[in-house]
């Protein structure tokens, strides 16, 4: 694919999963832009920037990242196919194009998503990564061509919207990465998600990146032994042989972390089970980092090993 949309439930980590997989494809040697969709800071903190504009910058060897702009794009867009130069804001145009995308669905969301396909029929970048709109509103943003093709059946903008459809309905060249957590409701709308994006947007799901799943803490003939631990009767043993130490909190501990994998497990499998057939879903292990960049080159590092 050459471009992909990164979505999922809010909260699951997908600016962390985009900056990640930019990272990853760059180490395979493309030349990738990350863009941020909703220009709230996230992929810029995850590349360890204060702020990210328009204008792309290389935030690491072979990743330029960029934040969309409303008022940027409608002025590279008249730039590039009205063949209007401006120079400095275009104030007044900016608040009738308000009015309009007021009015209209999708006017809005179609100057960030036509700038995307721009970069990718042009092939300035090998890649290009979208950390996109969360999945409640993510359809909206994508489907925007389809939209306003059904609003202007003839003229440039028919025109405009048509070869961005050709590029975002491409199954070869478009897809969606959903991330989602190990959790009842992120499963649920991850498999929702992928049957809109089919049907709204034209948009197939290249993989799922369960983020955040817990480590199995030992394998099957450990998860015996600590089930005999468990009992009661065990424990006043081991309180016995060992009265110095805190077992209880040990042993409960324990029992906390190992019911929370198996729970996840379950609903890896109900992910698996309501997903269409063949659709890879890849896991990315729980780490618990604060500092933002050193977690973005672990997870780059964990992709990279799976999808290898």
């Amino acid at each position: 694919h050459r471009l992909l949309f990164v979505t999922g439930k809010g909260g699951v980590g997908k600016t962390t999963i985009a900056a990640s997989l930019a990272g990853h494809a760059a180490a395979t040697g493309r030349r990738v832009l990350v863009c941020e969709a909703d220009a709230k800071g996230a992929l810029a903190a995850a590349f360890g920037r204060d702020r990210l504009d328009y204008e792309p910058i290389e935030v690491r060897p072979g990743v330029h990242a960029m934040a969309m702009n409303t008022e940027d794009s409608l002025r590279e867009y008249l730039r590039l196919f009205v063949k209007i130069p401006f120079v400095g804001r275009i104030g007044p145009l900016a608040k009738s194009f308000d009015f309009v995308a007021q009015a209209a669905p999708g006017v809005r969301e179609v100057l960030g998503v036509g700038k995307l396909c721009y970069e990718v029929r042009e092939r300035h970048y090998d890649l290009v990564i979208v950390d996109s709109l969360a999945s409640g509103h993510v359809v909206g943003q994508i489907a925007a061509p389809r939209l306003l093709a059904d609003l202007a059946k003839v003229g440039m903008v028919r025109e405009q919207v048509d070869w961005m459809r050709r590029i975002i309905e491409d199954p070869v060249t478009t897809a969606a990465i959903i991330v989602t957590t190990p959790e009842e409701m992120p499963v649920v709308e991850t498999h929702e998600l992928t049957v809109t994006l089919a049907d709204q947007a034209g948009v197939g799901v290249a993989a799922v990146i369960a983020n955040r799943v817990m480590p199995e803490p030992f394998n099957r003939r450990d998860a015996a032994v600590f089930d005999a631990l468990s009992g009661e009767s065990v424990r006043r043993i081991v309180r016995a042989a060992l009265p110095e130490t805190r077992v209880d909190d040990a042993l409960d501990a324990v029992e906390l972390a190992v019911g929370l994998r198996r729970r996840q497990a379950e609903q890896l499998d109900l992910l698996a089970a309501g997903l269409p057939v063949a659709t890879p879903v890849v896991h990315v292990a729980e780490m618990w980092m604060a500092d933002t960049r050193a977690l973005i080159e672990h997870v780059t590092t964990a992709l990279g090993e799976e999808l290898s």
